[in-house]
């Protein structure tokens, strides 16, 4: 449905009195004036009133073949009219059995079990769900426990919220109790100065073996990471954390979960990035978001053969893995998926990740110029911008808030959207993007954050932030808020 510009002061009344969203600030529900994004095309994005903005975030990190593509729309209507939905539970469907075998091809190792489910929340708990289901299987009903990280996120539904690590989330919502270990942040940012960053890997790792030795090997059942925490800020962990860490917990029976829901098809230059650029093999890797490009919801849980066999057949005890969606392997999501990997591959867009990767990190890094940037960090095609501000002020957080906040309205202003973290500018943008789309993002990028610092210095702020950074005082540095 198609509204009228001049209709959307109704729109807005129904969005503000009947759309809940995700993260909804309950002190201004019911008053918020967002952007509608009404309509978009390639890497842009069209808002209610005519204004064209390159889309940094790729929707949520999932619009991975950009907008409007034809293609991936005429397979899903195809598939609608031929077949539009089959109950998993009881029967099975032709394009849902050969995308799992679609995927199976393309994953590492020997994880060819697909177990789907509607995204990326889902799939992590359909995870922690079979771990716990197949220790009660073998007889060790107390090994539950779940290792994961400081500014993780593996989604918002009960488990996987329990294990996901930003603080800020967490504070007004239970989580299952007597699950979730969190280790210290990965974030070599974060490092004392002086320590090099093979110590500050060092120390991430004994951090891992400590807990689980603390915890009891008897009582751990998996490690969960994402490759980079991707909305805890894109955080990259040192060169060679994730193969040490697997190591661990080879070492010690506990199993190694991927959360691939972001760096999964393409976002890295390849299908997946656990093998390919951080050389594990990982017992389960999650995966969503790319799966489909954002153009229709579907996650997957992805385990290995070795997993499976050990409970299967003779070893079962007549077990069934009651877990499952009404929408698991719902035949329209698998028919845009496997037309999004046919696509993909056709038309080389993993190459072009690889090929464009080196100037979208260039061009990413030469913003720590900038007075007002403390870190830039990324990955392919993944980035975050980390601003300055003194920790130590009573009012941090607001001011945190306040920059973040300035430098999206900026960029928004100048036709680029952001996805503002508190202080941090994160972008990941659809993966079609070439040379010079990536030159005039990071041109916005560039000139919004200057227009904020022109704000703050106004406001009397900028001063204490320069200072900081020539002082080597970093963001990450400072305690957490």
């Amino acid at each position: 449905m198609n509204i009228r510009n001049s209709d959307f002061q109704s729109v807005r009344e129904w969005d503000n009195n009947n759309f809940v969203h995700p993260w909804e600030g309950m002190t201004g529900i019911g008053q918020n004036d967002r952007s509608f994004m009404e309509s978009a095309d390639g890497i842009y994005v069209t808002t209610e009133d005519g204004k064209r903005l390159i889309d940094g975030p790729a929707g949520m990190w999932c619009v991975q073949i950009g907008y409007g593509n034809t293609e991936i729309a005429e397979a899903m209507a195809a598939q609608a009219r031929e077949m539009a939905y089959f109950s998993p539970f009881s029967n099975t469907n032709s394009v849902t059995a050969r995308l799992g075998h679609e995927i199976a091809e393309r994953t590492p190792g020997d994880l060819n079990h697909v177990f789907f489910t509607t995204g990326g929340s889902t799939a992590v708990d359909t995870a922690l769900r079979f771990i716990h289901f197949r220790n009660n299987i073998l007889g060790r009903p107390e090994k539950k426990v779940v290792i994961s990280r400081q500014k993780a996120y593996h989604g918002s539904t009960y488990l996987a919220a329990t294990v996901s690590g930003k603080e800020r989330d967490k504070g007004w919502l239970d989580q299952a109790e007597g699950i979730g270990y969190f280790l210290p942040n990965v974030n070599p940012y974060i490092r004392p100065e002086g320590q090099s960053v093979e110590a500050f890997l060092d120390e991430k790792i004994s951090d891992l073996e400590n807990a689980i030795l603390t915890i009891g090997a008897d009582k751990v059942a998996a490690f969960i990471a994402e490759p980079i925490l991707a909305s805890g800020g894109v955080i990259v962990p040192p060169k060679g954390y994730h193969k040490r860490c697997l190591e661990v917990c080879r070492k010690h029976d506990v199993l190694y979960i991927s959360d691939e829901v972001v760096t999964g098809f393409g976002r890295l230059g390849h299908w997946f990035a656990s093998e390919d650029v951080f050389e594990i093999v990982p017992d389960i890797i999650t995966c969503a978001k790319g799966l489909t490009s954002g153009y229709v919801p579907m996650g997957a849980c992805i385990i290995s053969d070795q997993l499976i066999d050990s409970i299967s057949g003779e070893n079962s005890k007549g077990a069934t893995f009651s877990n499952g969606y009404t929408y698991s392997g719902h035949p329209v999501s698998a028919a845009a998926a496997l037309k999004n990997i046919e696509i993909i591959e056709r038309d080389g867009i993993l190459e072009n990740v690889r090929a464009v990767s080196p100037l979208f990190q260039e061009r990413l890094h030469a913003l720590r110029e900038l007075p007002i940037v403390g870190d830039t960090r990324g990955m392919g095609l993944v980035g975050c911008v980390e601003c300055a501000i003194d920790k130590n002020a009573p009012n941090a957080l607001e001011l945190d808030i306040t920059v973040g906040a300035r430098i999206d309205h900026h960029c928004q202003e100048l036709g680029l959207i952001l996805r503002p973290l508190i202080n941090m500018c994160v972008f990941s943008p659809p993966l079609v993007i070439n040379e010079n789309q990536i030159n005039q993002m990071f041109d916005i990028l560039k000139k919004g954050i200057e227009l904020a610092s022109e704000d703050l210095k106004r406001d009397g702020l900028l001063e204490a932030m320069v200072k900081y950074k020539q002082e080597g005082i970093k963001l990450s540095r400072m305690p957490v808020a």
